[in-house]
């Protein structure tokens, strides 16, 4: 099955302008929340400038585009937009501190130029403005539609929080004896639910559809977040640093359990698994680049590589299928062919 859209350039081209025009409706209102608020150098201006920096607003997107395609205004779907793109931002601070990441978006992350206590309070101060923001949606889409999406925000935190601490403990325990099943649900929760999953139910709770439809997002949600991921996973190991903007190897410095590194543990010798636990089981300070060029030469040996990319495209189709079930109803036009063409950019993405 091909995946939505047109091909070439010129797709690809129209795809980042209307992600562009979606964040440019986004952008002011986020602003505004912090603008000539105290304390400003230790709080607020810090996160303006987080905010600026040029990321890719595929939540607040996904959120807005939904909310156009099933006849919405575009605009009433702002609040939500901006609220997620807040609580992304939030969460990124405290993932970079977690993973002990010096750069994002090619500049030092909040807590490398910062240190971490204020970075920590500024991600504490933007989860909470998230959740400030959303209290527009009282005023724009009413206050029975606004408790329904604050219902959303309940579980999207909970989920991401749980998938986080899925992570951070596997690596923790050192923990080598996992399934894809395992990460699958790992990613269901950190990735899925509030990257894609959510972001679709939102934009249709604005549009006017009843909670009892939006099951009809989860599957098409679940299958574009983990291909989305495991694309990430790749990004994190081959990709080009300049347009990933993150450190490339990153994963492996950290330990991190991928779909990647699960392939290659369930292709490995048993003297190689001893061997990767050990390199696992230390530290990222204590790690070498010949631990890291160990693992890579395992990867190149087993297609590990290889299959997490082709595992990647499987799961965009099975998401294009679901698409069509999911915007079935959905109004024909250029936000419902923004979320069709999102499925072939998650794949076919370099940054």
């Amino acid at each position: 099955m091909r995946l939505g859209g047109d091909t070439g350039m010129d797709a690809a081209s129209q795809f980042q302008e209307q992600l562009a025009r979606y964040r440019a409706m986004v952008m002011p209102r986020l602003l505004a929340v912090v603008e000539g608020r105290e304390p400003g150098r230790y709080l607020y201006d810090l996160i303006a400038e987080h905010l600026s920096r040029a990321g890719k607003g595929f939540r607040p997107a996904l959120c807005i585009a939904t909310a156009a395609a099933f006849g919405a205004d575009p605009r009433a779907a702002v609040p939500s937009a901006a609220a997620l793109e807040m609580l992304h931002n939030a969460f990124l601070i405290h993932d970079d501190i977690e993973d002990g990441s010096e750069f994002r978006r090619q500049v030092p992350t909040m807590h490398a130029q910062n240190g971490i206590p204020l970075a920590v309070n500024v991600g504490d101060a933007m989860q909470a403005l998230a959740l400030g923001i959303l209290r527009d949606n009282i005023a724009v889409v009413g206050p029975r539609t606004a408790l329904a999406i604050a219902y959303e925000f309940d579980h999207l935190l909970v989920e991401s929080i749980e998938g986080q601490a899925l992570e951070l403990g596997w690596i923790r325990e050192n923990r080598c004896d996992l399934s894809e099943d395992d990460y699958l649900e790992m990613v269901l929760k950190k990735t899925c639910w509030y990257s894609f999953i959510h972001p679709c139910r939102i934009g249709a709770l604005v549009a006017g559809l009843h909670p009892s439809s939006l099951g009809r997002f989860d599957r098409f949600g679940l299958l574009l977040g983990a291909a989305f991921q495991v694309q990430d996973d790749v990004l994190n190991l081959i990709g080009d640093q300049e347009k990933y903007g993150k450190e490339i190897g990153g994963d492996l410095w950290e330990g991190k359990r991928t779909l990647v590194l699960i392939h290659l543990w369930q292709h490995l010798a048993p003297d190689e698994r001893e061997q990767l636990v050990q390199i696992l089981g230390r530290t990222r300070g204590d790690r070498t680049q010949d631990d890291i060029d160990w693992i890579y030469g395992r990867f190149e040996r087993h297609g590990s590589i290889a299959y997490a990319r082709r595992a990647a495209a499987d799961l965009a189709i099975a998401a294009a299928q679901e698409f069509e079930r999911a915007y079935a109803e959905a109004v024909v036009g250029s936000d419902r062919d923004f979320v069709s063409s999102l499925l072939r950019q998650v794949v076919e993405r370099d940054v």
